[in-house]
């Protein structure tokens, strides 16, 4: 499975809803997401890339849309 499917699994898990936004909308304006869920999602990210995300980083902006949270997590890679 690619990266971007897992983060859609991720979405998915946290948010409880079955549909995506596309890849380049935001997750929070959509309300498909909030920022209380922001911490779980994180989690979850954390262990399904065997990453550590540093406090500094959990900025809603940078998990703003599923292509930014591919572009993060390359990056940490």
């Amino acid at each position: 499975m690619d990266n971007r499917a897992r983060i859609i699994t991720i979405l998915k898990t946290v948010s409880k809803k079955t549909s995506v936004p596309d890849a380049d909308e935001s997750l929070f304006d959509s309300g498909f997401l909030d920022s209380f869920a922001l911490p779980d999602m994180v989690g979850e990210l954390e262990r399904e890339f065997s990453i550590k995300i540093p406090d500094s980083d959990l900025n809603p902006r940078k998990f703003e849309s599923i292509s930014r949270i591919e572009s993060y997590i390359d990056s940490r890679k």
